[in-house]
């Protein structure tokens, strides 16, 4: 017998089964986190890096190397760029302004003129234009400061790079009716055998003075 069991029926206490402890749907946390993720990916400013648009050039062959050791003879050959450390470009001895140096480098690459104080030329036969054809022989030749910023350094290379690039469109166009990247492997080789990319970058020295 209970204790309770004779008290009235209102008196009487009713045992509850234990209620749990409900669980925290965590199903939808992983969406979140991933939401979040992409959130912050697309919100956050990343630093770039400037770099030199174009590819190493691949190892010269000898008939490269002994033009290379041609040139060097005769000044008229050379195209001389120079950076200070106060980011002053010189070219042939002369203070010069960045949105000039593309249009006077191709002048040199190209003497249509046949000047003499610009590159001579040499006959060379190309095949994909079956024909001889008269090959400038001039070099580039970029030196640049210990104090020179890389930023404007980059600048010129990529105006030297793009004064070529130009040429080789309008040769490309003139020849072939076509776009560079539209050429095959042979008409792109014919290309680069007329106006071969002849950068030579020295050593920095102290450009600048003191």
């Amino acid at each position: 017998m209970t204790p309770f069991s004779g008290a009235p029926e209102f008196l009487k206490l009713k045992i509850m089964p234990r209620r749990e402890t409900p669980e925290i749907n965590g199903g939808s946390m992983a969406d979140i986190a991933f939401l979040l993720l992409i959130f912050f990916l697309v919100t956050t400013t990343m630093d770039v890096d400037t770099g030199i648009a174009r590819k190493l050039p691949p190892m010269p062959d000898e008939e490269m190397l002994e033009e290379q050791e041609d040139v060097k003879i005769k000044e008229r050959n050379i195209f001389i760029v120079l950076i200070n450390k106060k980011d002053q470009l010189l070219v042939q001895g002369e203070l010069m302004e960045i949105r000039d140096l593309k249009n006077d480098a191709k002048e040199f690459i190209l003497n249509e003129s046949n000047a003499k104080d610009l590159p001579e030329k040499e006959p060379k036969y190309i095949e994909a234009f079956g024909r001889t054809m008269q090959v400038p022989k001039g070099v580039i030749s970029l030196q640049n400061d210990r104090g020179t910023s890389y930023g404007k350094y980059i600048q010129v290379q990529n105006e030297l790079v793009a004064a070529y690039n130009e040429i080789r469109e309008d040769l490309a166009y003139q020849e072939f009716g076509k776009d560079m990247e539209d050429l095959n492997d042979e008409e792109l080789e014919g290309i680069k055998k007329m106006y071969p990319q002849r950068i030579s970058e020295a050593e920095p020295k102290n450009i600048g003075g003191k």
